[in-house]
């Protein structure tokens, strides 16, 4: 019976994980509007309130050097954490479950396939900001 949940539970993951990199683009550049006042990504983009995301899933927390993170977001980066798409996701859901004393305001996003969505479209972009 133990071998049966924890086999459910992968198995929620795994379609849970691949939802997310299943995203549609257009529509999460749409949802990332939201995410525009603090953030941009782009060959351009600048920091804001928030750092550029450029390169950002796949990347260590912390990833933009001329960036002042919160020590909350530091301590991840120097346990290795990255921005995966589960954590991702995760962090956009509830900002603060996530990193409880970071600097993120914004109360999440709470569909699954708006943060899918801002995932992909977040995914296109290099570290330097160009499209993959």
């Amino acid at each position: 019976m133990k071998r049966l949940v924890l086999l459910a539970g992968a198995a929620v993951l795994a379609f849970s994980a691949s939802a997310q990199a299943d995203g549609d683009a257009a529509a999460g550049e749409k949802v990332f509007r939201k995410c525009m006042a603090c953030h941009a990504v782009g060959e351009d983009a600048k920091n804001k309130v928030g750092p550029r995301l450029n390169g950002v899933v796949g990347a260590s927390w912390g990833h933009v050097d001329d960036y002042k993170f919160s020590p909350a977001l530091l301590e991840g980066k120097e346990a290795g954490k990255t921005w995966d798409a589960e954590t991702l996701s995760a962090y956009l859901e509830a900002p603060k479950k996530v990193i409880p004393k970071g600097k993120m305001a914004f109360a999440g996003l709470k569909k699954d396939d708006e943060r899918a969505d801002v995932i992909a479209y977040l995914a296109q972009f290099n570290a330097d900001g160009t499209k993959k």
